[in-house]
């Protein structure tokens, strides 16, 4: 229903509209109304109507003067002029001023609703073009949300090469470009209504997301959401020092987290720094981890406490970082000597009177995979191995046994130090030939890689990322890249020609690729021929094709 006000300095006039016009039935509220400009103004704004009829001729602001105020500060009410001026000059104005109809008085009942009804209508269809065009605005916001949590979640994945994340950085207006890269994961998982918060976590917490909003405002992080408790996180800095600085709120809230007293339900994980784009894959896969092994080692500290009932800090535990660095630095002719020195504070324990022994031999073993997996890469299947190392504890019962146990886990975090040299020579020898022999397919992905060589892509992608340097897709676009070289040189084959030959259903992606990893278009690599070649492959080897891109990007 529209809401109308009159205002006209004729009280006739006025009576005779407001009685004469059936306004509830014709779907109008009438407001009240007002003897000139002035008076009318007020009641204009508390009363904010839909449609404004006026005279013209009225003391003190006249009706002319009044539509100007109106439009100036209410440009959304439509404005009706009654008026007994017919002369030129005075609808010529009104008109200027964007009044929507100009009628001469007397006027009749019947011709007023009509006027009415019609600005009504155009009332209506601006509303609805307001509203489609609002709704048109959501939906590309979502749109384009969606493909910037995308990028960032392929990014995270090892799914896209250098020239492509920047390309599709820039088609965003995503601040991606930097020297420094790296990620951190939480998850925020609800606490159960029996549980306490810790106020030192809340507070922490509250902090960290104070940070992580500057810092996005800033343009020094990225971040998504990867489901409905986990958000990542990424990174960027210009020097490496500057990366440890954004960051350095995630490492006090994992070192706060680290700390048995505190309960608080997240869990975060951390990835190391990494000077290329490529390398914000492997930090993901760190953070990921990283992530996992925490929350294996505080929900075993925390059933620790619960059997215990004490601190966790007391003489119970064993000093980790000490078992950590005889791992690192330690030899076998000094095992025998060191384990038993180590454990002498678990005599004291009844292992079959109490799970505290098994909680705090766990919590050494989990730290021990946790180190494996950073720094040896890999203790063959680790769920595995962990639960036959946890069986292992549970068949524990006495000293002398925990002492066994120790040794063993040593024993075999060295076994794995040793095999990790050469472990996926031959795997990731299959995978680069299988990339090579299959590189003109435009299909091939990680996926079809990974059933190749009978493992999971996920798996797949951490050990060729971690072993080669490179993901996945960066290798399979210098392999493509270093072939359409060949093809450019040796062959007379048009472009396109050489973009399907080579895997690429799309010439003109395969043209701006081209010129982005080596730095000039087909036409002017044919054209330098054998010497343009030499200087690309030492690029692409390199990895200077990279940085030409981000340079090119930053200016």
């Amino acid at each position: 229903m529209k809401k109308v006000l009159l205002v006209d300095d004729e009280i006739l006039v006025r009576e005779n509209i407001r009685d004469c016009v059936p306004w509830e039935r014709e779907g109008f509220h009438y407001l009240g109304d007002a003897s000139d400009g002035e008076l009318a103004l007020p009641m204009i704004e508390q009363l904010q109507p839909d449609i404004l009829i006026t005279d013209i001729k009225m003391p003190f602001m006249n009706g002319l003067e009044l539509c100007d105020v109106v439009r100036s500060k209410f440009p959304q009410i439509k404005i009706i002029i009654l008026s007994g001026h017919g002369e030129f000059d005075y609808a010529k104005k009104a008109l200027s001023l964007g009044v929507e109809e100009y009628c001469l008085k007397p006027i009749s009942a019947s011709d007023l609703v009509g006027l009415l009804r019609g600005v009504s209508d155009k009332i209506d269809q601006e509303r609805n073009e307001k509203d489609r065009l609002a709704e048109l605005m959501r939906r590309e916001l979502e749109k384009a949300g969606n493909s910037r949590h995308k990028l960032l979640s392929d990014l995270c994945g090892g799914l896209l090469s250098a020239p492509e994340a920047i390309q599709s950085a820039e088609h965003l207006s995503v601040p991606l470009v930097a020297r420094w890269y790296a990620v951190a994961i939480t998850d925020m998982r609800p606490m159960e209504p029996s549980e306490v918060m810790d106020a030192a976590g809340g507070m922490e917490w509250m902090d960290l997301l104070e940070h992580v909003r500057l810092e996005c405002a800033r343009g020094q992080m990225l971040q998504y959401p990867a489901s409905r408790t986990k958000t990542v996180y990424i990174v960027k800095g210009d020097t490496e020092s500057a990366a440890k600085q954004v960051l350095d709120p995630f490492r006090r809230m994992l070192a706060l987290l680290e700390e048995t007293a505190c309960r608080f339900p997240l869990s975060l994980g951390i990835g190391s720094g990494h000077e290329r784009i490529q390398g914000i894959h492997l930090s993901f896969l760190e953070a990921e981890e990283s992530l996992h092994w925490q929350r294996l080692t505080r929900q075993n500290r925390q059933n620790l406490l619960e059997v215990t009932r004490s601190s966790i800090q007391h003489n119970i535990l064993l000093d980790r970082q000490a078992f950590i660095r005889f791992l690192k630095i330690g030899t076998s002719r000094e095992l025998s000597s060191f384990i038993p020195e180590f454990a002498a504070v678990l005599q004291p324990i009844d292992w079959d009177a109490t799970l505290t022994g098994y909680y705090i031999l766990n919590d050494l073993t989990l730290e021990v995979f946790k180190v494996a997996e950073e720094s040896v890469r890999g203790a063959g299947d680790s769920e595995q191995s962990l639960r036959a190392f946890q069986g292992r504890i549970e068949a524990v019962r006495c000293w002398e046994e925990a002492c066994v146990y120790l040794t063993h886990l040593v024993e075999q975090f060295w076994l794995w130090r040793a095999r990790s040299a050469d472990r996926y020579a031959d795997l990731l020898h299959r995978v680069k030939e299988y990339i090579t022999a299959n590189h003109d397919k435009s299909y091939i992905s990680l996926q079809h890689a990974a059933e190749h060589v009978n493992m999971s892509p996920s798996h797949l992608s951490k050990i060729f990322s971690q072993e080669t340097g490179q993901t996945f897709i960066e290798f399979l676009t210098e392999t493509r890249i270093r072939k359409a070289m060949e093809l450019l040189q040796s062959t007379q084959c048009k472009t396109y020609e050489i973009a399907c030959q080579v895997g690429y259903s799309d010439p003109h992606y395969f043209s701006n690729l081209f010129k982005r990893v080596t730095g000039m278009t087909t036409t002017e690599f044919r054209k330098h021929g054998a010497m343009s070649s030499a200087r690309t492959s030492v690029r692409i080897a390199r990895g200077e094709s990279h940085d030409r891109a981000v340079s090119g990007s930053m200016e």
